[in-house]
């Protein structure tokens, strides 16, 4: 019987293996010749220049010897180029809603929906961070903490949840404080869906029509009947249908994001108190029971 080679079925000899070698380099170069690829950047902007690459991968700097540090620096700048992304689409959805444009706010929607699929990613890469590797980089972060985020403050105003106090944390940069005072100050995205069913002739109370944006948003059985009279007629309420089931996937993929972030703490550093001054942990469970579109829920039970 034919003895079989060791290691690799493919591997070979650099004259047989038909993958490696000379003669397959010169076949790569040949295909990037004949599809003419632009090579010469001297003069033209290339890949990195649009994107500012160098700046984007020099901008890590650990303060700590620890190898994992950087995982942590990555994870969460990552994670605000994402919410940038974010509050980009949200914000564009919005003034849509406000103008009647459903079609492209739709489609801005389903991508805040997408991207936070992408954050509650993220945290799979961050739990491989063990309990100890955690505790070597703690001592260098002093209080800085992720619930300092002006921009992930913005997506939780835009999406409804006001509270005045998180405007604090932003005090000591005019610039990041007015963006956070804006988003603050604004009709919220459920703010504007109301006021939509309400230019489409449905019956909206009028206290949620006309108040004070600043104020966290109060459930009302007024807008569960106005939702109600639009998911007992999806085919004459089509597109105010589709807001409240956009309007749902956005938040049942922000509960996700919210409990693996709970998880992910709870397992790297226990029941420690966070960074930033919170319980931690404690913190975060509080907030898993924040609804940001109370009646877009309540009404399945009605239904």
């Amino acid at each position: 019987m034919r003895d079989t080679p060791s290691g690799c079925p493919l591997q070979g000899t650099p004259a047989t293996n038909a993958a490696t070698g000379p003669d397959a380099s010169h076949r790569t170069e040949s295909i990037v010749a004949e599809e003419k690829a632009q090579l010469d950047f001297s003069n033209d902007m290339s890949y990195g220049d649009y994107l500012h690459i160098d700046q984007i991968l020099s901008a890590q700097h650990p303060l700590s010897p620890a190898h994992d540090e950087m995982l942590f620096i990555v994870q969460h700048q990552t994670s605000e180029l994402w919410m940038k992304l974010m509050l980009h689409e949200l914000q564009a959805a919005i003034s849509h809603i406000a103008q009647d444009q459903m079609a492209p706010a739709f489609k801005m929607l389903a991508r805040v929906s997408k991207i936070m699929e992408q954050l509650v990613h993220a945290w799979d890469v961050l739990a491989t961070m063990t309990p100890p590797e955690y505790s070597a980089i703690r001592p260098y972060l002093g209080h800085s903490s992720g619930f300092q985020s002006y921009q992930y403050r913005c997506i939780e105003f835009s999406l409804g949840n006001k509270n005045a106090a998180m405007l604090k944390p932003h005090a000591h940069s005019a610039e990041r404080l007015a963006l956070v005072q804006a988003a603050y100050a604004a009709p919220s995205l459920y703010d504007e869906a109301l006021k939509l069913l309400a230019r489409r002739g449905i019956a909206v109370p009028h206290s949620h029509l006309q108040r004070d944006w600043t104020q966290p948003y109060a459930a009302s059985e007024g807008v569960e009947q106005a939702w109600l009279q639009v998911y007992r007629n999806p085919e004459q309420h089509w597109d105010l249908y589709q807001l409240g089931e956009e309007l749902t996937d956005l938040e049942d993929a922000f509960r996700l994001w919210r409990f693996r972030h709970v998880t992910t703490v709870e397992r790297v550093i226990g029941f420690k108190r966070g960074s930033g001054g919170t319980g931690g942990v404690s913190y975060l469970r509080r907030m898993l029971d924040v609804v940001l579109f109370p009646e877009i829920w309540t009404l399945r039970t009605a239904l």
